[in-house]
């Protein structure tokens, strides 16, 4: 950092033209000195909380253990919590100093994925959220800034999109703005502010007649076959749709046996595209693939492609992001626009692009090589020390962008402006 008033964050380029900063005092090192030494402090505790989800992994909207151990951390750092809210293991910590000042908002996701564990990470962006609440926390009492910071435990990342049944609810109303982020495989020292695909997700159901599949298979209209077809019709459909988009699913029965023709077979599709509008005409041709196999073998066939199953791209809200990234640039390492997860989903989409300002920056944590995000692999990069010193560095970036929302009138409206017109 500079030696002089202001951070050094604070040299922007041309294209980018910061407000006055409200009080020259608020902005100088000692801001930022505050929100290092309360997460460097928090090191070990944080660590052991990460620690601790990680060696209990829980499926959406099961994160009882996760729920317990967070909500009684935020609650001994002074939050005023509310366990269960909203959902069972959903849940709210909030911290208000002085009045009439903004609201910003922080996410920990908690779930696990079935099989592997926190591949995707959930542990440490749970911990991210804690650290950059507990900064923000000590900030503004220290340096009399006034605001409120809310940190909402979401459940049900992986497939449940428990962050739409808060917002419905109302969880998010007050907000400002939220930030979150989100391991990564990708270069040391490194975050991204990328986009991520739309999805849509489609549930196939198809129905034949069970027969003895070796006596009289002929009386059977196989169901399974159905599905097999169906995922073969896709898999010849991929060579003609874009690089960039992903269709992808499996297939599952119930009581299957070798000697009965299926008279019933499941199917659970997911298309993504970088735009929405393309995910949809592609949804369109993944459908004449299911209807053309229950042609094929003379079975029904339900295709649900509702919209409620739909998110759409996500937008990084431009001066949050540019607020961020001269955070970052400046002592934690480079923002790229290349790695990260630009090629997955996120429930935050409907938080950051439909119903308020936010951005959800990755970090790169170490992985073994195809050892990225949804592996084993990345499973264990999870609990690395190395993954730990990453999560805590965004978390400081983090809480420093957040404090700038809160104290800066000038970002705010910029934030909010950029919002209303995407």
């Amino acid at each position: 950092m500079s030696s002089g008033v202001h951070p050094v964050f604070w040299s922007v380029g041309e294209d980018i033209q910061p407000s006055p900063l409200p009080q020259a005092s608020l902005w100088n090192p000692g801001l930022w000195t505050t929100v290092e030494e309360e997460i460097n402090a928090l090191d070990a505790s944080l660590r052991e909380l990460s620690l601790s989800i990680h060696a209990r992994p829980e499926l959406l909207f099961e994160e009882k253990h996760a729920h317990d151990v967070l909500t009684d951390y935020v609650a001994k750092q002074g939050f005023e919590v509310k366990r269960n809210y909203i959902l069972p293991t959903g849940w709210e910590a909030k911290f208000t100093h002085g009045s009439g000042g903004r609201t910003i908002g922080v996410n920990s996701e908690m779930d696990a994925l079935p099989g592997i564990g926190h591949a995707c990470g959930h542990n440490l962006i749970a911990i991210a959220g804690v650290a950059v609440a507990c900064a923000i926390k000590q900030a503004i009492v220290k340096h009399n800034i006034s605001g409120t910071v809310i940190l909402l435990g979401t459940p049900g990342e992986e497939g449940g999109m428990g962050k739409k049944i808060m917002l419905e609810a109302g969880a998010y109303k007050d907000m400002v703005g939220c930030v979150m982020c989100h391991p990564s495989p990708g270069p040391n020292a490194t975050s991204s502010l990328s986009s991520t695909l739309a999805i849509q997700r489609v549930a196939v159901k198809y129905k034949g007649r069970s027969a003895h599949a070796a006596l009289s298979p002929w009386e059977g209209q196989n169901a399974l076959d159905a599905a097999v077809l169906a995922y073969n019709n896709i898999a010849a459909l991929r060579q003609q749709l874009r690089p960039h988009v992903r269709v992808h699913g499996v297939f599952k029965g119930e009581a299957w046996t070798p000697n009965v023709i299926p008279d019933n077979a499941e199917m659970n599709w997911l298309v993504r595209s970088p735009e929405y509008n393309e995910v949809q005409q592609i949804v369109q041709r993944v459908k004449k693939c299911f209807e053309a196999s229950a042609l094929a073998t003379d079975c029904g066939v339900e295709v649900d492609a509702d919209p409620k199953g739909s998110m759409k791209e996500l937008i990084q809200n431009k001066d949050l992001g540019e607020a961020f990234e001269q955070i970052f640039n400046a002592k934690y390492g480079v923002v790229d626009r290349v790695y990260g997860i630009a090629s997955a989903s996120t429930d935050f989409i409907l938080i950051a692009t439909t119903a308020l300002p936010g951005i959800h920056p990755s970090f790169a944590i170490p992985t073994e090589p195809n050892g990225g995000n949804h592996t084993k692999a990345f499973t264990l990069s999870a609990a690395s020390k190395e993954a730990h010193v990453a999560c805590l560095n965004i978390s400081k970036a983090l809480a420093l962008t957040g404090l700038r929302v809160l104290a800066d009138d000038g970002l705010a409206q910029r934030v909010v402006a950029f919002h209303s017109i995407h």
